[in-house]
């Protein structure tokens, strides 16, 4: 038990120590570029976990983050009145923090539940429309409902979100789905990608592991959701669109489907190419910085462009099934005695 937390504490220490040196050194810019960067990385290798290793076709994952942004931002804003007495007020902070994100990725994940038993009997293009459609109806529900603010959102939200926090969680998840790939369940959620009827013919639950791969990923988009809005200190139901899933499934194709650190590297790529843009833009156009505006219109397309350009070159994404772990884990071959 103490051996399986070893690599938590270290990342616990590590991410303090940063989280020290951030606010010391006062640079705010790369701390905003940091959870901006920590925020995709969960999203895109909570998602793999559906679309890479199980082998479904899943476009709703905005909708699940924005029950778990929605659902930790209304308790993070009831409870910030309250103090624990025997904490420092920063530290008592962050132990709600940490109860509401836990909440709101619960409540993603009941989501997760909820929609995925009767749909994850589906397959392919079916599967697709139906997730879909219920990030859509989130995004409805949630802009014509008073008690969370309509299309204006709740705003007021804690800026609670440290660098240091959505690391935390980013190296959970990435630690989750490793540890996952190399189980048994890994091996039958392998198994139902590769071909789910011979998985079933072999006696595998494909509707129970199907299942439990989509509450797992809706729980960390959930908790996502809730370091985003504490982080932009205001939910708002345009934040969550069709988009927003189009671009987490952009990172998990390109870098390559089944791929945990292929995911993690293509939505660090991708999230820091806007920045990117920005300073070519400065650079090379007007002095009053109007291109550097247009970055946002451009993304998209750009995007879309990249996603084209791999999927001719390379199908399988960057990284195929790859990581970068393999190695280190391949049994070193002995010396074949003469």
């Amino acid at each position: 038990m103490l051996r399986s937390l070893t690599p938590v504490a270290i990342a616990i220490a590590v991410l303090a120590l940063v989280q020290v040196l951030l606010n010391t050194f006062e640079m705010e810019f790369v701390s905003v570029l940091a959870m901006k960067v920590g925020i995709s990385v969960i999203l895109a290798v909570s998602l793999n976990i559906i679309n890479g290793m199980t082998g479904q076709f899943s476009i709703g994952h905005a909708g699940f983050m924005a029950v778990g942004a929605y659902t930790a931002s209304a308790l993070t804003l009831t409870l910030a009145d309250y103090r624990l007495s025997f904490l420092p007020p920063a530290l008592s902070d962050q132990v709600y923090f940490v109860l509401a994100l836990l909440v709101g990725g619960a409540a993603a994940a009941l989501a997760g539940f909820l929609v995925g038993l009767p749909s994850l009997r589906l397959r392919g293009d079916y599967l697709a429309i139906v997730t879909l459609g219920f990030g859509e109806i989130i995004r409805v529900v949630v802009q014509n409902s008073p008690s969370l603010g309509g299309s204006l959102g709740l705003n007021n939200v804690p800026g609670y979100t440290t660098v240091a926090m959505v690391w935390f969680w980013a190296f959970v998840v990435v630690l989750l789905a490793f540890r996952l790939s190399q189980s048994p369940h890994g091996r039958a959620l392998w198994a139902i990608r590769e071909d789910e009827v011979a998985a079933e013919a072999m006696g595998v639950d494909t509707t129970g592991y199907k299942v439990r791969a989509f509450v797992v990923s809706s729980f960390f988009a959930g908790v996502a959701g809730g370091l985003f809005t504490h982080y932009l200190r205001i939910a708002t139901p345009a934040k969550f669109d069709f988009m927003l899933s189009m671009e987490v499934v952009v990172m998990v194709v390109a870098g390559g489907l089944g791929s945990t650190t292929g995911a993690a590297t293509a939505a660090i790529f991708l999230t820091l190419l806007p920045e990117g843009l920005r300073t070519l833009f400065r650079s090379v156009g007007p002095e009053d910085g109007s291109w550097a505006d247009k970055v946002d219109q451009v993304r998209m397309p750009i995007y879309g462009l990249l996603l084209v350009i791999i999927m001719l070159t390379r199908p399988q994404g960057i990284f195929g099934r790859h990581e970068v772990w393999d190695r280190w884990l391949k049994p070193k071959k002995k010396p074949v005695p003469a």
